[in-house]
């Protein structure tokens, strides 16, 4: 019997080699943990379709993110569910809005922090959609104005990074726009450039609660079908300033991601999603599978194919994993 002079097995043999031959490597420093902040003090609320997640005041916040800080994590994501919300969204402007809020107490709370805000208006709106809404439609141009409105807030207090995750047509350049004028130009725009309307995104609207309380959101988020609709969002955000590039979600897109990444200089982020959260978590309850492997094969596919940066809800879990 004649065998191959290459035999692949050889560098499989055992997990230092394994290890130092592998070509992935996930790292603390690639992930973003998302975090949810409501009004109020001493507020630590149990989001049921997510388990291990929580809404947190934003005393409650600055403890949990101790708790990341300490486990190396870089950067958090925050969304906000204000103490009111009217048809315009005004609690994403607000000065003393709940991101604004809690973006002043994580900055000085954790100096080297990177505190990125999500620019949208789902979260404020009483109709849940992500812009200004007349006779049940999303118009895109006066969208543009309040989400600007919502991220020069952000920045002045004290934003590291802007992330609008709207999807309304030339929102980065005039978010970029309003950001320069308003002295804020050194500021990162990390980009929802390719996001899909996608059934995966039902925990987060319940944590959220952000569900729109008329239609659905296919008139401005991408179809799951389109994927070169979704590289041409990505350059027309790249030409209009975005310093990252993001596809959300990540594991059923892998195939954006890969396609992107030859076509990018930036750095490209992956949204980790509720709904992928939530069905490992599920699986894992009912012993239908090993949480920490299938997670850590989830977010190493992810970085395969082409993510630089990895927003999810696992942050805090993959971090003490790999620090163990």
């Amino acid at each position: 019997m004649s065998f191959p002079i290459q035999r692949l097995r050889r560098l499989r043999s055992s997990e230092p080699l394994r290890r130092m031959v592998r070509e992935t490597k996930l790292a603390v420093e690639d992930l973003v943990h998302p975090l949810f902040v409501v009004p109020g003090a001493g507020v630590k609320q149990h989001i049921g379709s997510m388990p291990g997640q929580y809404r947190y005041s934003v005393d409650e916040l600055v403890n949990y993110v101790q708790e990341l800080v300490e486990a190396g994590i870089l950067a958090v994501l925050l969304f906000g569910i204000p103490e009111s919300k009217d048809p315009m969204g005004s609690g994403a402007y607000a000065e003393d809005g709940i991101v604004q809020r809690a973006t002043r107490a994580l900055s000085a709370a954790f100096p080297e922090l990177i505190v990125i805000t999500d620019v949208c208006m789902c979260e404020y709106t009483s109709h849940g959609h992500c812009g200004h809404l007349v006779d049940g439609c999303v118009l895109n141009d006066p969208s543009l104005e309040l989400l600007a409105k919502a991220a020069v807030s952000q920045a002045r207090a004290g934003s590291h990074m802007l992330a609008p995750s709207d999807m309304m047509d030339g929102r980065v350049g005039y978010i970029r726009r309003a950001l320069d004028e308003a002295g804020f130009s050194h500021l990162p725009i990390m980009s929802y450039a390719a996001k899909f309307a996608s059934g995966f995104y039902g925990p987060f609207r319940e944590a959220a609660d952000s569900t729109p309380q008329v239609g659905d959101r296919r008139g401005y988020q991408m179809d799951p079908a389109n994927a070169r609709e979704a590289l041409l969002e990505m350059q027309l955000d790249a030409e209009e300033g975005a310093d990252i590039l993001m596809v959300k979600p990540a594991l059923p897109y892998l195939d954006i991601l890969a396609r992107a990444r030859p076509m990018f200089s930036q750095p490209l982020a992956a949204y980790h999603v509720s709904g992928e959260y939530a069905m490992v978590k599920a699986a894992a309850a009912a012993g239908w599978l090993d949480e920490q492997r299938i997670v850590m094969e989830s977010l190493t596919s992810i970085k395969r194919a082409g993510a630089d940066i990895i927003m999810t809800y696992y942050a805090h879990d993959v971090a003490r994993w790999l620090n163990s």
